[in-house]
């Protein structure tokens, strides 16, 4: 089993990305709202996402890289971006989506080499 300082910070950004993608993108499912309601109410979605991410980068520090940090980030975003797409907005991922997040994930992929 990997050690707490590996596997937390993987936990915790998958934690904070679900907060995050709702403060982003949650809102477009409810167009009618004021613009300025939707901001207020995204932006204390996004407090507990910064009370999940700043914990997963400092812990994450410990064992990874920064750029390594960032690229499992952006690998943890398009997965959960994609699963919130299909599910909560009820779009479809294309093939052209799906070329770009692994064109994404393979650059990640290096941050990771030795």
């Amino acid at each position: 089993m990997p050690d707490a300082a590996r596997l937390w910070p993987i936990l915790l950004l998958i934690a904070s990305n679900i907060f995050m993608t709702f403060a982003w993108y949650g809102h477009l499912k409810h167009k009618g709202a004021p613009l300025f309601f939707v901001i207020v109410v995204s932006w204390g979605i996004a407090f507990f996402e910064y009370c999940l991410a700043v914990p997963a980068n400092r812990i994450g520090s410990q064992v990874y890289s920064a750029a390594q940090l960032k690229g499992m980030q952006e690998v943890i975003t398009l997965t959960v971006f994609a699963i919130f797409s299909v599910a909560y907005l009820g779009q479809k991922i294309t093939v052209n989506h799906m070329i770009g997040f692994t064109l994404i994930a393979g650059g990640a992929f290096f941050l990771f080499r030795q």
